[in-house]
């Protein structure tokens, strides 16, 4: 299991640069899509304290509400 979990809808540009980013520096990630609902859905709520944004990235401890390109 990857030791990065990354949060996503289809066709949101910031997730796909963020798993591009990602990508580059060779960083193993495991990706959910919040849209299936579920499971998913509501572990994105409880990392992003309530806030309905993606990408939700998420490395241990640290949690990244949204890609600004670093």
């Amino acid at each position: 299991m990857a030791e990065v979990k990354i949060f996503t809808k289809p066709g949101c540009p910031y997730c796909a640069a963020a798993k591009e980013d990602l990508s580059k520096r060779n960083v193993d990630f495991e990706e959910f899509d919040v849209t299936v609902g579920g499971q998913f859905e509501s572990e994105a709520l409880q990392f992003s304290k309530g806030q309905r944004l993606v990408p939700i990235i998420v490395t241990g401890d640290d949690v990244k509400v949204g890609f600004n390109g670093g």
